[in-house]
């Protein structure tokens, strides 16, 4: 099952990811982010993606829709921890994944 964990340490929200990202998951995690970063106006967003098993394009545009968002909210979004096949799909669309 997909699902999002938010965690708020102070400025920075965590989401922490798990399970598959395709087109109808990528929605409801990107409404349950949000939610939480416009009520907390983080000023770091970082998406774990540790515990993520797929991906598609979709995910891509959740990670940009997301950095869109808390750009705009002078923030910065950080992405962490993606497994091996998922790190090279960010790599192509030119999203650095922190380990």
């Amino acid at each position: 099952m997909t699902q999002v964990t938010l965690k708020q340490d102070g400025k920075t929200l965590t989401a922490l990811l798990s399970g598959e990202i395709d087109h109808h998951w990528a929605a409801i995690l990107r409404e349950k982010i949000d939610e939480r970063a416009a009520a907390a106006a983080p000023a770091i967003l970082i998406l774990d993606f540790s515990a993520v098993t797929f991906m598609d394009s979709s995910g891509i545009g959740l990670i940009l829709g997301r950095h869109k968002l808390i750009s705009a909210m002078g923030g910065v979004v950080v992405v962490q921890k993606a497994p091996k096949d998922i790190k090279r799909m960010l790599s192509i669309a030119g999203i650095e994944s922190k380990d």
